[in-house]
Formats: C-alpha cells, sequence, structure tokens
C-alpha cells in the first residue's frame, strides 16, 4: 500500500471578477510506505496547494487524494500524519513543554502518554534545556524545531513537512536532515517539499518536479540524474605558454594552484582533446575528474523546458 496516493487532483482559485487560476492540475502522484519524497518547484508551482489539499486543509476542485488507503478527506486519515507548515505558528507565551502537551490533548492523549511523548521527543529534538522558556524570544531554529516535535505527537507514520529547512542556517538545516533521516530509520513516511536542492539531493529517495502545477518529472534521483557527466576537472602541470593559451581558449573555467593548472571542459569529447595536447606538448596529467550532473542543474532544465511550453486558459 502506498502511504500517498493521489488521481487527478485539480485546484482552481477563483474569486469574483477574477480571472480562474489553476493552481494544480491533473496531479497524479504516489508515495510508497518508508521512503522520503522530495517535492520541488518554484514558488508557486503549487507545492503548498498540494500539501494542503493531502491535510484536507483545502478542498479540491476535482481528483482524489488518499493516505494509507484512506481518503484524505476523511477524519481517520488526517490521524495518520504529522504536519510541518511553512511557517508554523505558536502562542507565544507557552513554553515547548506546554506546547506538546497541548497537541497530545488534541490528539487525545491520556496524561501519561502525554508525559511519555514529553520525553521522547525533548530527547530527540534537544528541548529539555529550553523546556521552560517562552516561545515569543525562539529563534527561527529553535522555532522549526518545536515545530518538528508537534508534527511528531502521537508517533504519526507519515510526515508532510512544508519547506522544513526554509530560512535556517547551516547547522540548523544539518539538524533538520538528520531528523528525517532518524524518521526514516523508524519507518516512517517523510513527504516534504523544499528549495534546498542540495539538501534534498542527500537524503530523498526519490523526487518529484512541478512546475505550474504539472508533475513533469517523477523518480529516484540517481536515475533522473542518470551518471550524466556535465563537465570534467583536468588538473596539469608543465604545459606551455601556447598549450596554455590554447586550452583556455576551450576551457569553461581556468585557474592556476601552485605548481597545476586547472582546466574545466564542457564534455568528455573536450576533455580527451586536452589531454592529447597536454601529452603531444610535454605536459603532464595530474588528475582527472568527471563532475556529474546535479540536481540543481537537473532542476533549472526542467524548468526551461517546460516553461517554454503555454498552458491553455482555464475555463
Amino acid at each position: 500500500m502506498n502511504a500517498i496516493e493521489t488521481s487527478q487532483l485539480t485546484k482552481i482559485y477563483s474569486g469574483l471578477g477574477k480571472k480562474a487560476t489553476r493552481s494544480l492540475d491533473h496531479l497524479s502522484l504516489s508515495v510508497q510506505e518508508g521512503e522520503i519524497f522530495g517535492f520541488l518547484g518554484r514558488n508557486g508551482a503549487g507545492k503548498t496547494t498540494t500539501i494542503k489539499l493531502l491535510c484536507s486543509l483545502l478542498k479540491p476542485t476535482s481528483g482524489e487524494a488518499f493516505l494509507f488507503g484512506q481518503n484524505a478527506r476523511t477524519r481517520e486519515s488526517r490521524r495518520l500524519l504529522g504536519y510541518l507548515p511553512e511557517q508554523p505558528y505558536f502562542y507565544e507565551f507557552l513554553t515547548p513543554r506546554e506546547t506538546l502537551d497541548f497537541y497530545g490533548k488534541l490528539r487525545g492523549l491520556g496524561s501519561s502518554e502525554r508525559t511519555r511523548q514529553w520525553e521522547r521527543l525533548s530527547e530527540l529534538l534537544d528541548l529539555k534545556d529550553i523546556a521552560h522558556q517562552r516561545i515569543k524570544s525562539f529563534s527561527k531554529g529553535m522555532r522549526q524545531r518545536i515545530g518538528f516535535a508537534v508534527a511528531l505527537v502521537g508517533d504519526p507514520p507519515l510526515l508532510i513537512l512544508d519547506e522544513p529547512m526554509s530560512g535556517l542556517d547551516p547547522v540548523g538545516r544539518r539538524t533538520i536532515r538528520e531528523l528525517i533521516l532518524r524518521c526514516r530509520d523508524e519507518k516512517k513516511t517523510i513527504f516534504f517539499s523544499s528549495h534546498v536542492l542540495a539538501d534534498v539531493e542527500l537524503i530523498c529517495d526519490r523526487v518529484g518536479i512541478l512546475v505550474r502545477g504539472q508533475l513533469t518529472q517523477c523518480g529516484r534521483v540517481d536515475t533522473l540524474l542518470g551518471g550524466h557527466v556535465d563537465q570534467v576537472e583536468l588538473v596539469v602541470r608543465g604545459i606551455r605558454a601556447e598549450t596554455q593559451a590554447t586550452l583556455r581558449e576551450q576551457a569553461e573555467q581556468h585557474r592556476i594552484l601552485e605548481d597545476v593548472e586547472v582546466f574545466v571542459l564542457g564534455s568528455r569529447a573536450a576533455a580527451n582533446d586536452a589531454i592529447r595536447l597536454v601529452q603531444s606538448g610535454g605536459g603532464e596529467v595530474v588528475e582527472l575528474h568527471p563532475i556529474k550532473a546535479r540536481l540543481e542543474d537537473y532542476f533549472m532544465r526542467e524548468q526551461a523546458r517546460h516553461e517554454e511550453v503555454p498552458r491553455g486558459d482555464v475555463a
């Protein structure tokens, strides 16, 4: 059974005197149990709309969404998920301990279970030292940890996270990455949107790319990138001035490091030609490094490819 399943899920916003806007366009998507799924797209692509439909915070114009086989609009399905919005809101004068106790009550947990939840989550998210401080004084990173803890109250099998790393410094991002990986180790399913593609590439099993409300690509990161080599870094030593001049014309980048020179060539063929040129001129090839395609580069190409195609107006 899939943790998330959508079928032709569509959301159209309309208002008085305004042209209707199709935020999500016939999204059919499956997320497997126990995987980390990254949901990617530019601002306005429809990511948050999708998340709100999955959490039943919005009603779809058409289509359906299911969580573990149950319709996402039912109360039973909502018991299966924990949700972290992009900008979580808290009662500013409550403490982390009081906040988690409050959400535990909303989950229907008894007093002893809420205490056990606090002990587990405060240890997991390092909240004990700030247990009795008012949230109003907390930084973005601290608030994000509280929000993550709230999403985990009740130990739901599915986590839906909207931009969980947004606005965090490198330490905060690493903390969230480690939490997501730990949740997967506990057999949870994690569905999250993000603009931080380097982090997505590090931890996701699969990704989906949304362009103007339409899912254009979906699959494993390594499969989508396909091991494609975008560039080759060539490190050489002892080349002649005329060889250097020729290589600088051919290379996309050039830099000098102590007794070696580094040239970045745009393809394997260009690198092979450069190697022959170096060796024929009496120079030495010190190192050769293929630079594989990154998810960020793939994402940008996908955006450009689909945004060139005009989309029809909403009827």
